[in-house]
């Protein structure tokens, strides 16, 4: 396979096959970035309703608690 593949032109070896690669495998390729890009999505979104629901707490702690001086 390797003597084959080896007596091609260059352009069989960094083009074609390449492209022939991303046209069988395109789908699957796609399918997976699509999947990582929407799991790095929710994850900041997780990230951004913690944060927010921490500040909120902290907000609401130290209001409360500063009223309970008087």
């Amino acid at each position: 396979m390797r003597e084959i593949y080896a007596g091609m032109p260059w352009w069989v070896k960094w083009v074609a096959v390449p492209v022939i690669a991303l046209v069988v495998f395109g789908g699957l390729i796609v399918g997976i970035l699509s999947f990582l890009v929407g799991l790095l999505f929710k994850v900041l979104v997780f990230v951004a309703l913690v944060a927010g629901l921490v500040y909120v707490v902290r907000k609401f702690m130290s209001s409360s608690s500063s009223r309970g001086d008087w």
